[in-house]
């Protein structure tokens, strides 16, 4: 049995009042957030169009949390500098859009931030297995990327186990991460298969009071003390 660390929770800003932005911001800071998700998509790798650089950047003027961001983009090669320069604390990129994914992962460490690597919820997770001890995060997708509000996909528990494994036998120091349809009812359950860092978007801002959720969600969590591996 694996002692765990207490989990992180990053709210996805992709549910978050974009009227309002700020004001939401400052609601998961005193909620006890630990990082804030942000969604990155190009109406190509996903069928839907989000954010840039000039959001993260405005996102950054304003508060100190990490920002976690996730580039569901086609060349990300093109833009990583462009989001290390607008204040992102961890990029992560899609296995499945990097044909030489060392060197990307290099790329984005050798700029000063955190390197992760993503997986769609079809995606052997055999892919990362040599990344592993390059990478700084593995975060697996529980929903089929480009929307918010999703159902679940339970082969997250399996694959999640599955990689916290290889990381715990080898002794690395990488962080899983899960994102996609993840709420109170099934987060626990997401933390216990060895899941380090918790994504979860409509689940916090669809409740009526969203810092009172997360405080509901970590405290669910901090009844998993341990993971098989």
């Amino acid at each position: 049995m694996q002692k765990r660390n207490p989990v992180i929770i990053a709210p996805s800003l992709l549910s978050a009042n974009f009227a309002r932005l700020e004001e939401d911001v400052r609601m998961l800071e005193k909620a006890g957030a630990d990082w804030l998700h942000i969604d990155v998509m190009d109406g190509h790798f996903v069928p839907n169009i989000t954010i840039g650089p000039l959001v993260v950047a405005a996102l950054r003027k304003i508060t100190k949390l990490p920002l976690d961001c996730h580039l569901m983009i086609t060349e990300p090669d093109r833009y990583i500098p462009d989001f290390v320069k607008a204040g992102a604390n961890i990029i992560t990129v899609h296995v499945e859009a990097c044909p030489h994914l060392h060197r990307t992962v290099q790329h984005i460490k050798s700029l000063g931030v955190k390197a992760g690597v993503t997986l769609n919820p079809a995606t052997p997770v055999s892919s990362v297995k040599e990344i592993l001890p390059d990478a700084d995060m593995i975060l697996l997708m529980s929903v089929n990327p480009g929307f918010g509000g999703q159902e679940f996909i339970p082969s997250l528990y399996r694959r999640a186990a599955t990689i916290s494994q290889w990381i715990h036998s080898q002794g690395l120091n990488c962080l899983i991460e899960a994102d996609g349809g993840i709420k109170l009812d099934n987060i626990a359950d997401v933390y216990a298969s060895g899941v380090d860092a918790i994504v979860s978007g409509s689940g916090i801002f669809s409740a009526s009071d969203p810092g009172s959720m997360i405080a509901s969600m970590r405290k669910a969590c901090s009844n998993v003390d341990t993971v098989s591996v």
